[in-house]
C-alpha cells in the first residue's frame, strides 16, 4: 500500500503531533493543558478519519445549573454563555456565532423567556421612546383639540386652493414651418 492512502493509527498520531505544534508555536500555552490539547486533538482527527463530524465534542457543550443561569442575568448586562462576556444585548453577539436566540436557548438550556436585553438597557430604550412621544396616538388629546386640528387643516386647504394659478409657459413654434 502507499503513504498516502494507508490510514493507521501512527498517522493520527503523526497528524495530531503536527497539528498541535503548529498550534503551540503560535500560541502561548501552559504546560498543564499541553495534554488536554493533544487528547481533544487526537480525539478530533480520529472522528474525522472515522467518517463523522465528531459529534460527541458538539453534544458536550455543558448546560448552565439554574445558578448560572440566574447569575448571568444581571440589571446591567447578560453573561454569554459563548465566552462568558457581559452584553447589553445578545442579539448581536449571537449573530456574529450564527446564533439564534432560539437556538442559543436550546444549545444552553435556557427557558423560552430567558432576555436577550439588560434589564437597564431595555428600561432607558422604553424612556427614550417615552420621551419622543413614540407609541401614542392622539391618546392625549380631547375631542375639542382634533376637532381644531381638522379645522386647522381645512383652513390650510381653502388657503391653497384660493393661490391663483401660474400662468403656462407658451408653446415653442415650429421651426421651419
Amino acid at each position: 500500500m502507499d503513504d498516502a492512502t494507508s490510514h493507521g493509527p501512527t498517522d493520527h498520531i503523526e497528524l495530531t503531533a503536527d497539528i498541535v505544534s503548529a498550534y503551540v508555536s503560535n500560541n502561548s500555552i501552559p504546560a498543564s493543558e499541553l495534554a488536554n490539547l493533544l487528547a481533544s486533538v487526537h480525539t478530533a482527527v480520529s472522528g474525522l478519519a472515522a467518517g463523522g463530524t465528531n459529534k460527541a465534542a458538539e453534544d458536550a457543550v455543558e448546560k448552565p445549573t439554574p445558578a448560572q443561569i440566574k447569575k448571568s442575568i444581571t440589571p446591567d448586562a447578560l453573561i454569554s454563555f459563548e465566552d462568558g462576556k457581559p452584553y447589553k444585548t445578545l442579539r448581536r453577539h449571537l449573530t456574529l456565532r450564527s446564533l439564534t436566540p432560539e437556538a442559543y436557548r436550546a444549545k444552553h438550556g435556557l427557558s423560552a423567556d430567558y432576555p436577550m436585553t439588560a434589564a437597564s438597557y431595555s428600561a432607558q430604550r422604553s424612556e427614550l421612546a417615552r420621551s419622543l412621544g413614540l407609541g401614542q396616538q392622539r391618546k392625549g388629546q380631547t375631542k375639542a383639540a382634533v376637532k381644531a386640528t381638522e379645522a386647522e387643516e381645512a383652513v390650510s386647504e381653502a388657503a391653497v386652493e384660493m393661490k391663483p394659478k401660474r400662468a403656462a409657459r407658451p408653446r415653442k413654434v415650429a421651426a421651419g414651418k
